[in-house]
């Protein structure tokens, strides 16, 4: 059975975006932004539903899109404020390495636009909306 370490380790030596443990499962994904969450919420709820998640990166839309898979514990090299007082608020556990006031965007000139779109929900469901709508277009 992995551990949240077990997961750190991968995601350090391998080059993956992140690694997902649940139970005998463990399994990296590769995809930039929120895109493996958010399809895995999607097309595989089940491997989120218990699972430990470790993530270089970690915005309130991902926080969200974790805890409404049912994730019980995070690991992340980086993680914003916001998303760690919405995994307060649903009682998630999250280690990380450092927090920020925000995500920066890829361009290193701005905000994150998931983490923009996020700010100001106050819940998991409002978050996923947005992240619908950003997805959409």
């Amino acid at each position: 059975m992995a551990t949240l370490e077990s997961l750190r380790e991968i995601l350090h030596s391998t080059g993956c975006s992140c690694v997902i443990g649940n139970g005998d499962k463990v399994r990296s994904f590769h995809q930039r932004g929120i895109k493996d969450l958010y399809e895995i919420l999607h097309n595989e709820p089940t491997l989120l539903d218990g699972a430990m998640i470790a993530d270089k990166v970690v915005g309130k839309g991902a926080m969200a899109l974790v805890i409404a898979g049912g994730v019980k514990s995070v690991y992340a090299d980086v993680v914003s404020e916001a998303a760690l007082s919405l995994a307060n608020k649903y009682d998630t556990k999250v280690e990380y390495g450092q927090s920020a006031p925000h995500i920066i965007n890829r361009r290193g000139d701005g905000i994150c636009p998931v983490e923009s779109r996020c700010a100001e929900c106050d819940t998991v469901e409002e978050c996923l909306k947005r992240i619908e709508e950003f997805l959409g277009n």
